[in-house]
This record gives structure tokens, sequence and C-alpha cells, in this order.
């Protein structure tokens, strides 16, 4: 590992990252927690031998690295433009060809047990920023056993939103309140970050119970978050760095008007050309935001930091993580 790398490392594990390294790279990185997310569900099961079905087929689609890249189903440049760059059916993904797996139409996906009403997200994040948090719930009538599109959610009522809530123990908890509805429905949540073009997806499949859902199957197995111990166990094996991306990965630049446009949609989206809901998570970069401006990002680092380090002992022999 580079020595300036290792050096950010070392301090973000400290907490005071942000203090003593200037120009660092963008350091945001997670996945919904409870209600559980596709790829943490699949990592929990164990990333090589899943034990559900439905895991088993991600794995057979995409491979087992997506299950280790579990906090890294992003787009570095997206700036609100959601529904302009991830196309139907590729929504759990984040139309990334190594989360591929995660879009497969299927009614038997592990599913967190929900009824309506309040309800306490927790998303698990290994490094924190300032941003916004939108949770979108399907519409009455969904089918799981079809591919997942955007007319499917309920775009105009999120059940939660939060901006910059504060990081405890690995975790966002923020509240929000789901409507009542009846057997399999699936939460899509957007982190979208204020201090960079940078947005995290994730899809958790949740039953509400008394109903098979539209696909008529019945009732996927129990779904479990994976724990701190394999989160730490599989670390060496991402491709994703738990506290930032690599150094030559400029679309998360700690400099978001130094992001290239990835491609003709995102140009289009810049120039008002497409036309998303304007409430869709729309929380894109703000230049006049210093990267050093990390709200809680010591708490949360100084609570980490046990686990990262037993990482970086672990990784101590000549392992490399990119």
């Amino acid at each position: 590992m580079p020595a300036r790398r290792k050096a950010a490392a070392v301090a973000a594990a400290l907490g005071i990252g942000a203090l003593a390294l200037p120009a660092a790279p963008a350091s945001a990185h997670g996945s919904m927690g409870d209600p559980v997310s596709r790829v943490s569900q699949c990592y929990a099961e164990g990333p090589e031998s899943p034990k559900s079905a439905a895991c088993k087929a991600a794995v057979a689609a995409g491979g087992a690295q997506a299950l280790y890249d579990w906090n890294g189903i992003r787009i570095g440049d997206a700036a609100g433009h959601h529904r302009q760059l991830i196309p139907d059916g590729k929504l759990c993904s984040a139309n990334s060809e190594e989360f591929k797996g995660l879009d497969l139409a299927r009614a038997d996906w592990p599913a967190t047990s929900v009824r309506g009403g309040s309800y306490t997200f927790k998303y698990r994040v290994t490094a924190p920023h300032k941003g916004t948090f939108k949770v979108y719930l399907t519409k009455p009538g969904y089918d799981p056993a079809k591919p997942l599109a955007w007319s499917g959610l309920d775009l105009e009522h999120p059940v939660a939103t939060v901006t910059d809530p504060v990081p405890a123990d690995g975790f966002y908890v923020f509240s929000g309140t789901l409507p009542e509805r009846t057997g399999r429905q699936l939460l899509y949540a957007v982190w979208q970050r204020s201090d960079s073009p940078e947005a995290f997806y994730s899809c958790s499949d949740v039953d509400f119970g008394g109903g098979t859902g539209g696909g008529g199957a019945t009732p996927a197995p129990s779904a479990s978050a994976p724990s701190d111990e394999q989160v730490a166990a599989g670390a060496d094996k991402s491709t994703i760095e738990h506290h930032g991306h690599g150094d030559d990965d400029a679309s998360t630049s700690a400099e978001p008007a130094a992001a290239p446009a990835r491609s003709a949609a995102v140009r289009a989206a810049r120039a008002g050309s497409a036309g998303a809901p304007a409430d869709l998570a729309e929380t894109g970069a703000s230049t006049g935001t210093s990267y050093l401006a990390i709200g809680g990002a010591a708490a949360l680092a100084l609570g980490s930091a046990a686990l990262f380090l037993s990482v970086r002992r672990r990784a101590a022999g000549g392992g490399h993580r990119r």
C-alpha cells in the first residue's frame, strides 16, 4: 500500500484524518443494515457459499466479489440524477455490472419482517459524510418476480428523509413511517452526499405479513445483517477501501467540480433535459462545502478504531487492499 494511503488509513482509524491529510480522496461507503439490504444479507450468509437460493443465484450471476464490496454500490458523480443514470431493472445494482446479481427478479430474497407505523432505520456506514438519505417503498401490487422499475416505487412519499444524521457505533440511525401494506415489498434507499456528487444505493426486501406479495410465492427466509466480526473478516478481500476510495478514483475526488461526466446521460441530466422528481434526493455537490466539514466523523472513527486496527494488523504481513 502506498505510504500516503497507509497514513490516511491509520489517521482515519484514529479519527484525525480530516485534520492531518489535505486533499484526501472521498470516503463515504455503506449499505442499509436494518432492514438489511440484499448485498449485506448475502455477505452475512458467506460470499463464497451463501445459504439462500437467492444469494446463491446472485453470486452465480455476478460473482462473490460483489459481496465483499458490499459497501460500494455507488455512482461517483450522480449529483442527484438517479433516474437518469439508473435504468429500470437495475436499481439494486445502481447499473453496475459488478452488482448485477442483486437485480435478479425473484420472490425468494430473504426479507425482514416489518409492519406499518414508525420504524427505526439503521444504515451501516464505514465512513461518514454529510448528505441526505431518502428511503422509498414499493407501491401496492409490487411483484418481486418482475424487474424493479422506478415507476414501482412511491417516489412522491418517501417513508424516511433525513439530512446529516449523526453516526453512532458504525450506523446512521433515523426514523421513518411505513404505510400499511401486506406481503412482500421492497425498500429502496438513496444516500446522496452533499459534499460530493457521489451517491449510494441499496435494496432491502421486507415482508409485512398477511399475504404473499404480488409474486404469489411463499414467505422468504428471514434476513439478518452481517456482524462486526464478519465485516472485519472480509475487509481484506474488498476492492472498496472502507475508509476511502483509491487515489486513482477521480470520480469521487474531494473536489466535486473535478469529477468527470461519465456519460451523455449525465451531461444531459445536468443540462436539465431529463426530468426527475425534485424530491428524489436531489442534494448534489455543493462546491462551497469543505471536505474538512465532516459532521460526526471523529465520533464514528473513534468508535470503529479498534475494529479497523484489528483488520490492519491481520493485513500487516504483506497483505494489500486497494
